[in-house]
């Protein structure tokens, strides 16, 4: 009888424990109602020419015990990209960027998750285009919890940055001005704001 305690009681612990375990890991659901992702570009060498993408989709997944075990699943619509002037949108998901038809959203799959800092180091695959290469995050510490306005959901906010080569996913249409600049620089800087609810 003594010895059905203890191991009783030793499987309330152990289930106790998982549970604890368990818990420290979260899932949040991306609201695409409240998250974008921005785009700053090089135009004719002496201007920035801002845009942005809408309707993100994705979970993270936060461990804060053990950020390794964190994780990044996005999905972005490339066809909702909006640089506030019709005729450039339309250009950017023709053929000679996006192609947009043929490939109408981008994906992230995170790879790694370490603390750098206050914040994180994000690694993963980005594919844009039809072409998969790996691309570095630098995300801040993710803000503090929320109740939303509904009394239910609980929100919480992640702001990511990086700079890559648009030239590396095969977008390498361009023109060559009189000075011999490039009229679309190659670096597209990203700024990364999304807000997510938890599962």
């Amino acid at each position: 009888m003594q010895n059905t305690k203890k191991f009783q009681l030793l499987a309330t612990a152990l289930v106790a424990g998982l549970t604890t375990i368990a818990s420290a890991q979260t899932t949040w659901k991306i609201d695409p109602a409240h998250s974008e992702v921005d785009f700053t570009i090089r135009h004719m060498g002496i201007s920035n020419v801002h845009g942005r993408f809408g309707n993100i989709n994705g979970t993270i997944t936060l461990d804060d015990k053990d950020v390794t075990k964190s994780s990044v699943n996005a999905t972005i619509d490339v066809t909702s990209v909006d640089t506030g002037v019709a005729q450039r949108d339309n250009h950017l998901k023709s053929p000679d960027f996006f192609d947009a038809a043929k490939f109408p959203s981008a994906t992230f799959v995170s790879k790694s998750v370490t603390k750098s800092g206050d914040g994180y180091t994000v690694v993963g695959d980005l594919t844009l285009h039809g072409v998969t290469k790996p691309v570095t995050l630098q995300l801040d510490a993710p803000g503090k919890e929320q109740l939303f306005m509904d009394g239910k959901s609980i929100h919480r906010g992640f702001s990511a940055s990086t700079t890559l080569h648009r030239s590396d996913f095969g977008l390498t249409w361009n023109g060559t001005l009189k000075s011999g600049d490039a009229a679309i620089g190659d670096d597209v800087k990203l700024s990364i704001e999304s807000e997510a609810v938890k599962q």
